[in-house]
């Protein structure tokens, strides 16, 4: 994944009718990926219109997230979406997902969880909550694990903290609640988003 800000969009109950004008605001902002949970109406809905929307676009993954069983990861799979995105640490899942040809974006929180992760055959880890941990714990977690996995910090990451994380480590970032909530206006998400880019880019500059 290649866009500019290493951000995954968290869609937690976002509706089949109304994902594309989220997803096209958080796409034109940069966010490099859009996720839509399992526990959402009718997600697998919502994500066939992401997989085709941006099948084309090589620099924004989309997918599901809250993938607990095999069974969400063939549905996944089924709609054409290459993300998978996990809360927990389930080496039969990650298998499958790779078996799939799926991004596999698993969550953890202890080195043991990461390293069953890793070995399970993990692209990248949801570090979640990262409130919890500390913006510290990436480059503590990286010092024990057997090869170079992205982290990303999720959970209690906004605009205002985001410096915090800067240079310890964080791949990327997973914006939830602080990005969105069900029901909320494109107009919201939008202003969000471009929240989130300023508090990027200051970083950067």
């Amino acid at each position: 994944m290649a866009r500019e800000l290493p951000f995954i969009a968290i869609l937690r109950g976002v509706r089949p009718d109304e994902v594309l004008a989220h997803a096209r605001v958080l796409a034109g902002a940069g966010f490099q990926a859009i996720e839509v949970p399992t526990n959402s109406p009718s997600w697998q809905d919502s994500v066939s219109q992401l997989a085709a929307a941006y099948v084309e676009d090589q620099e924004v993954a989309v997918g599901a997230g809250t993938v607990l069983t095999v069974a969400d990861v063939d549905a996944l799979a089924a709609t054409g979406a290459r993300l998978m995105v996990a809360p927990n640490t389930d080496a039969a899942v990650v298998r499958r997902a790779k078996a799939k040809g799926l991004l596999a974006f698993v969550g953890a929180m202890t080195p043991t969880e990461a390293l069953a992760a890793v070995a399970a055959g993990a692209d990248a880890l949801k570090i979640f909550p990262a409130s919890v941990v500390g913006v510290d714990f990436a480059r503590i977690l990286k010092a024990v694990l057997p090869r170079e996995v992205p982290l990303y910090a999720v959970g209690g990451v906004a605009p205002a903290n985001l410096a915090a994380y800067a240079g310890k480590g964080w791949a990327g970032f997973g914006l939830g609640g602080e990005l969105y909530r069900s029901g909320q206006s494109v107009a919201d998400t939008e202003a969000k988003a471009a929240a989130f880019r300023r508090a990027w880019e200051a970083l950067r500059s």
